[in-house]
C-alpha cells in the first residue's frame, strides 16, 4: 500500500470516529438530568413572561422536536462548529472560545508548558540512558517520579508561596495585570507587553512542565536502554562512532516512536487545558471555563468543549500514525 493509500484509508477511518464522537456526546448530554429543566428556567428568565421570546428560545434549542429532529441539528451544528449560546454568559459559545481569549491563554500556557516539558525529559532521558546506574541516572529517575507523582495543587501551592510570598518575583496569578482588562485601558509598548505576559506565565507554565516533564524522561530513557543494547549500536561503536552520533542519531531514531507518540497525544488534550493549574493560577483558559461550564450546568459549553478535545485527540492520533511512516522505514502501509 502507498503511502497516499495508506493516508486515504486513515481519513476514511478519521470520519468514522468523529461521527461515534458525535453520536456519543449527544447521547451523554440527552441522558444527563436537567438539561431541558436548565434551558426551560432559563428561558423564563430571560423574557420576563414574554411568551414570544419564550417560545423563540424554545425553537432555538428544539426542545419540543423529536430526538430523530434534534440528532440531525445537532450534527449539522457540530460539524458547523455552531455550539449555540451558553446559558451563563449569553453569547456565542464559538465566541467565548475564540474571541474572548480563552483560546489564546491556553494554547500559550499548556503550548509552553508541553513543548518544554517534550525537549526536557527527552533530552534528559537519551543522556542519563547512557550512563545507566550512575548518581545521574539515580537522581533523574528518583526526582521524575517525585515530581510526576505529586499533586498539581502542591505544586503550584508551593511555587506561589516562594515565588510570590517569599521571593516576591512574580504575580500570584492571572494571565494578564487587571489593568488591562479595563474599557480604555493604555497598554505599553509591544516589547514590556511580552516581558509582562511572560512574568505572568512563568510559575503556571513552570508548575506543569514540573509535573509533565518526568514522564517524557523516564520513556525516553527506558526506550533508549533497550534500542542501546542492540546488535546495530554495537557495529556502530566498532566503526568508531562517536557515542553523540550512536545516540542522537541511531538509537533515539529508532527508539523515537512511542515518544511520537507520546507527544502527540500531549499535544492534542492542549485543547482541554488544565483546570487544575488554570484554577489555582487564575488563568483565564479553556480548562477553567469548563470547569465554571460543569458548576453552572452550561450544557453547551460542556458539549463544545468535549467535542473539540475528543477532533484535537483524533488529529493527533492521525498525525502520529503518518509521522511513524516517515521516521521508521520498518513500518510498511498495510
Amino acid at each position: 500500500m502507498t503511502l497516499r493509500a495508506f493516508i486515504a484509508k486513515r481519513i476514511i477511518y478519521t470520519i468514522i470516529l468523529v461521527f461515534f464522537v458525535i453520536l456519543l456526546n449527544f447521547v451523554i448530554f440527552e441522558a444527563m438530568p436537567g438539561q431541558n429543566g436548565a434551558i426551560y428556567s432559563i428561558a423564563g428568565q430571560r423574557t420576563q413572561n414574554n411568551q414570544a421570546a419564550y417560545n423563540h428560545i424554545v425553537a432555538i434549542y428544539h426542545l419540543n422536536d423529536s430526538y430523530q429532529q434534534r440528532f440531525v441539528s445537532y450534527i449539522t451544528n457540530l460539524l458547523t462548529f455552531n455550539f449555540g449560546d451558553s446559558y451563563e454568559y449569553h453569547y456565542s459559545v464559538i465566541d467565548g472560545i475564540v474571541s474572548s481569549g480563552r483560546l489564546f491563554n491556553t494554547l500559550t500556557l499548556l503550548g509552553t508548558s508541553t513543548l518544554i516539558s517534550i525537549l526536557l525529559g527527552v533530552l534528559i532521558g537519551i543522556i542519563v540512558s547512557k550512563r545507566r546506574g550512575s548518581a545521574w541516572d539515580s537522581f533523574a529517575v528518583t526526582s521524575s517520579l517525585t515530581a510526576f507523582s505529586l499533586p498539581v495543587f502542591f505544586v503550584g501551592i508551593l511555587l506561589i508561596f516562594f515565588f510570590v510570598f517569599v521571593l516576591q518575583w512574580f504575580p500570584v496569578g492571572s494571565a494578564v495585570p487587571s489593568v488591562w482588562t479595563q474599557p480604555n485601558a493604555v497598554l505599553p509598548s509591544l516589547p514590556l507587553q511580552i516581558l509582562i505576559r511572560i512574568q505572568y506565565l512563568f510559575l503556571p507554565a513552570l508548575t506543569l512542565t514540573l509535573i509533565t516533564f518526568g514522564g517524557f524522561l523516564l520513556l525516553t530513557r527506558a526506550t533508549m536502554i533497550e534500542t542501546l543494547s542492540e546488535d546495530y549500536v554495537t557495529t556502530a561503536r566498532a566503526k568508531g562512532l562517536s557515542e553523540r552520533v550512536i545516540l542522537f542519531k541511531h538509537a533515539f531514531k529508532n527508539a523515537s516512536l512511542p515518544i511520537v507518540t507520546a507527544s502527540a497525544l500531549a499535544f492534542g488534550s492542549i485543547l482541554g487545558g488544565a483546570i487544575i493549574t488554570e484554577t489555582l493560577f487564575n488563568w483565564a483558559g479553556l480548562g477553567a471555563w469548563l470547569l465554571e461550564a460543569v458548576q453552572y450546568k452550561d450544557f453547551p459549553v460542556m458539549q463544545a468543549m468535549f467535542y473539540v478535545i475528543a477532533l484535537s485527540v483524533i488529529a493527533a492520533n492521525f498525525v502520529s500514525d503518518i509521522i511513524y511512516g516517515i521516521i521508521d522505514p520498518r513500518i510498511r502501509y498495510e
